[in-house]
């Protein structure tokens, strides 16, 4: 053996004993300033979003100001999570009991869970290899329903454009589910700002955190005051600083209901230190994520997600493919990779585990098989990038993970 096999025998050794010792669930300190907005809060006590004093704005509403400013809308609203604030869009535009909606396949349950809270049924559209809703699928199925809940899946945004084309022409009207693209933008046009209404997320994994808590936002006067109304407002909408103007509620105050989903002050004072430091983090997100994207190219079985020259995507997960790899080996992808420390998870298992299942997993909705959608679903392994890793700590995870594909790609498995 020569020197230079040696030294690469070597090398190849070392990288197959390298362990990674972070952990994936641990989120980034509360920034020292949001500790201190959150503690004023609980010194006054008035952490009910309603209750403050004369002349006074509260954090809630300072927080929807600044948050409407930040997407480019008029109006926002800030509810207790990300699942309220998709089920209030659906209310505030009057879908109810029986009515389909069109959604993703691939997507997280709270989506099919936000219809079938109101009654109404989901009708699922496939997915492309680039993990965003097949246009071709939701044009077929455009007459179907009236109303598209579009998920920006793990922060894959689709042609908006062509989609909007394709529901502007059958009369859809778009709610965005903007959970893993705050922030993220196509064609330089916020996501969010494509639809009537659109939902975010500032769950702990999500990109602000307040445990749980979202936001609705929406160009559309009525349906915002209706929003605001079932939120549970009572008749204090005047206490707002991105509602409609309170002669919109006139119209709407005593038909709609309140389905009390606030968020409160506490919450709020958390989440307006970390808006303005969300520009920040979105380039922190990005560079960690090209370090893995990198990292895993030229893989062979492996399908790295191309991403389009015009998507303004938050790098805050990783998703790749094993496509038509055997449930077997994936599962020894996954086990071997969990050995050295790396968590990866599979949204193609037969079972629902943790927050990853697919749109057969959800019992309570009828669905018809998709083969080619089935097909990728089969393959997707997604993975969270915290920012407590280091671009160093990334390397050494696409490291870890190139090598175990590797593996098992030339397996007898």
């Amino acid at each position: 053996m020569s020197d230079i096999d040696a030294a690469h025998n070597h090398r190849q050794k070392q990288a197959m004993n390298e362990i990674f010792t972070g952990s994936f669930t641990q989120q980034e300190p509360i920034p020292k300033d949001a500790i201190e907005a959150a503690v004023a809060v609980m010194r006054h006590g008035r952490l009910h979003r309603y209750n403050v004093g004369a002349g006074e704005s509260g954090e809630t509403a300072l927080l929807e100001a600044e948050f409407a400013a930040y997407i480019g809308v008029p109006y926002a609203l800030a509810v207790a999570s990300g699942g309220a604030a998709m089920a209030t869009a659906l209310r505030a535009m009057n879908v109810g009991p029986g009515d389909r909606v069109l959604t993703n396949a691939f997507t997280l349950a709270p989506v099919p869970g936000a219809i079938a809270s109101v009654g109404a049924v989901p009708v699922f559209v496939g997915v492309t290899e680039g993990l965003v809703i097949d246009l071709d699928d939701l044009a077929a199925k455009a007459d179907q329903a009236d109303v598209l809940m579009v998920s920006h899946m793990r922060g894959h945004m689709c042609d908006m454009d062509l989609l909007m084309e394709i529901c502007d022409a059958a009369n859809i009207r778009v709610i965005e589910d903007c959970a893993h693209t705050m922030g993220g933008h196509w064609r330089g046009k916020m996501s969010g700002t494509h639809g009537v209404m659109a939902c975010y997320s500032t769950q702990t994994y999500k990109h602000l955190n307040s445990g749980e808590g979202g936001f609705l936002v929406s160009n559309d006067a009525e349906m915002m005051a209706r929003a605001v109304m079932l939120s549970g407002s009572y008749m204090l909408f005047d206490r707002h600083l991105a509602a409609p103007e309170p002669a919109v509620f006139e119209a709407v105050k005593y038909d709609t209901p309140n389905v009390s989903s606030r968020m409160d002050n506490l919450r709020a004072a958390i989440l307006r230190v970390q808006l303005r430091g969300l520009e920040d983090q979105i380039t922190a997100w990005n560079t960690r994520y090209a370090v893995i994207e990198n990292g895993l190219r030229g893989v062979s079985g492996l399908t790295v997600i191309e991403r389009p020259e015009v998507e303004g995507f938050v790098g805050s997960s990783i998703q790749f493919l094993l496509l038509d790899w055997s449930a077997q080996k994936i599962g020894e992808v996954l086990s071997r990779c969990g050995a050295r420390g790396v968590e990866l998870k599979w949204f193609g298992g037969a079972e629902p585990s943790g927050f990853t299942s697919r749109y057969d997993s959800w019992r309570y909705v009828k669905s018809t098989p998709m083969p080619v959608s089935d097909r990728i679903l089969a393959g997707i392994l997604d993975m969270r990038v915290p920012l407590t890793f280091s671009t160093e700590d990334y390397e050494l995870i696409a490291r870890i993970i190139r090598n175990e594909v590797n593996i098992v790609a030339q397996s007898d498995l």
